[in-house]
């Protein structure tokens, strides 16, 4: 359009409709950005010192254009500001201080001022279309949707989604999935983000939440909440565990999940690329669970270590690698699906490995009790594992083994202290030569043994301690980190106490302790301010 008012006013509103409808966008919001263009034109055309404002009318279309200034005694700024005697000859009764509207002729747009116009009224466009599209899937993170690829660049799938695009980053991609333009896919809505660019619609096939959705769509009592899935595991592309339970007791879990003749896993299989996916019952106990997630290889024995957050799994020797998998498959999907790091051994190991630990242990007890070795081995065998355990265990306990009297019992308890207290004293002045200062001995829970290893890892003040953060001093290696054995990465190996146990609520009671002495410090400083 040539100029401003040549468009005749019907086709304005009929403009905005149609840019309204094909963008999904809020009509009012086109109109709002056609005035902020007008308004711009106009003040390149009257000068940009000028307050202009423009109505245009949504619905017969008109356009009024005008300039505000305020009425003053004294002219200071010719454009926003007009004398008492002008101002009575635009309004009448306008006083000081008010703010009065002179209205301003159409302007003519000529070619220049007609493209800023545009440009203006596509951005406004582009910015209400960007929010929509924000505000429309930021609520539907965790479904699933269906797209059409667009593009695939640098490996990453680009998915018209209709109304906006996703992308399906190129590690979260079903291995060796092949995808072309144009072909229908189904991933999982991951999240969505806010971004200069607009929202960016981040998708996935690889997370195990799109098996579990998959599994919904297939499944309707698990889309009715009658049968759960309780935790997922996937290789990608390859294979797959899922743990079910059923709160109805005459629906079998598996069996619902399988299907007919395997009809309803196989749809979901044949989604994921031929992924094999083995469902196994979900079980409260966590030693049945780890047998029914290391399926199909047959379990002897687990043995649960709770504070570890470790399972060791004792395996006949014609099951070890059935159980650990192809590449570690098998035993990795199970750890991932229970959240503890698992051990698998053979009867073979099991048996070598208790042997082990007996021997060492015997040997402890013989050097540190002063006692003979069928002494030490009858301790070990009554499940006796560290001198703590001798020294503070009641003394009924230690006099019930067969063969020991109370007079036997106390003397061992009494020499299980000794060698505890020589232990302490050895760690002591092993602290002291690395140079920990003793304050941190008064701190809560921290033993010798720890202040050395404190000690080690350069923790010798109670500033430095105070400097630290809670899972920085007490954190446990996370099951996957504990399987790393070959990993020398400070971020692989917990918190630097974290081979003591104590607990995050611990750990912020130390470090609140070793503050303690900033805020006294604090406190001086004021008491001395005020008598100066």
């Amino acid at each position: 359009m040539a100029t401003a008012v040549s468009a005749n006013k019907a086709e304005l509103i009929a403009i905005a409709d149609a840019v309204a409808r094909e963008k999904l966008i809020d009509r009012g919001i086109v109109i709002e950005a056609m005035e902020d263009a007008i308004q711009r034109a106009a003040r390149a055309r009257y000068g940009a010192e000028n307050d202009i404002r423009a109505k245009l009318d949504p619905q017969s279309g008109d356009l009024r254009l005008w300039r505000v200034v305020e009425v003053v005694e004294e002219v200071e700024d010719h454009f926003k500001q007009v004398s008492l005697k002008d101002a009575q000859k635009l309004q009448k009764g306008a006083d000081l201080g008010d703010f009065i509207v002179d209205p301003l002729p159409p302007i003519e747009f000529g070619r220049i001022a007609a493209q800023a116009a545009k440009q203006v009224i596509f951005q406004k466009v582009r910015d209400a279309e960007r929010e929509r599209q924000y505000e429309e899937f930021k609520d539907r993170v965790g479904e699933i949707i269906t797209g059409v690829v667009k593009r695939v660049e640098f490996g990453h799938v680009v998915v018209d989604l209709g109304r906006a695009e996703g992308v399906i980053r190129r590690d979260q991609q079903i291995p060796r999935e092949v995808v072309r333009v144009g072909d229908r896919v189904r991933s999982l809505i991951m999240s969505v983000r806010r971004e200069n660019r607009g929202p960016q619609i981040f998708l996935s096939r690889a997370h195990p939440d799109f098996m579990k959705k998959l599994f919904a769509q297939e499944v309707p009592e698990i889309y009715d909440n009658i049968i759960e899935i309780k935790a997922a595991a996937r290789d990608p592309g390859s294979r797959a565990k899922i743990g079910v339970i059923s709160h109805d007791s005459s629906i079998d879990p598996v069996g619902a999940c399988v299907g007919m003749k395997g009809s309803r896993v196989q749809a979901v299989v044949q989604e994921l690329q031929g992924e094999k996916i083995d469902i196994i019952p979900w079980s409260e106990d966590l030693a049945t669970f780890v047998v029914n997630a290391l399926q199909p290889a047959t379990v002897s024995r687990v043995v649960i270590d709770e504070e570890e957050s470790r399972i060791e799994v004792v395996v006949p020797d014609d099951q070890l690698s059935l159980a650990i998998g192809r590449r570690g498959q098998n035993v990795r999907l199970a750890s991932q699906l229970t959240g503890s790091a698992i051990d698998i051994m053979t009867e073979a190991d099991a048996s070598e490995k208790r042997q082990r630990e007996f021997v060492e242990r015997s040997q402890m007890f013989q050097e540190e009790l002063d006692v003979d070795e069928t002494l030490a081995q009858l301790l070990v065998a009554e499940g006796f594992g560290a001198l703590e355990e001798v020294a503070y265990v009641e003394l009924d306990e230690l006099a019930s083994i067969e063969g020991f009297d109370d007079e036997l019992a106390s003397e061992l308890q009494s020499r299980a202290a000794e060698a505890l207290e020589r232990r302490e004293e050895a760690s002591r002045e092993e602290r002291r030569a690395l140079g920990v200062e003793d304050a941190l001995a008064e701190m809560p829970y921290l033993t010798e043994a720890m202040l050395v290893t404190l000690g080690k890892a350069g923790i010798k003040t109670l500033d430095d301690l105070a400097d630290l953060a809670t899972d920085e001093l007490v954190q446990k290696k996370r099951p996957e980190q504990r399987r790393q054995r070959e990993s020398n990465r400070p971020e692989d190996k917990g918190g630097i106490l974290a081979e003591y146990g104590l607990s995050d609520e611990q750990g912020n009671e130390i470090i609140m302790a070793a503050r303690a002495h900033w805020f006294e410090d604090e406190g001086e400083d004021a008491v001395a301010d005020t008598s100066q």
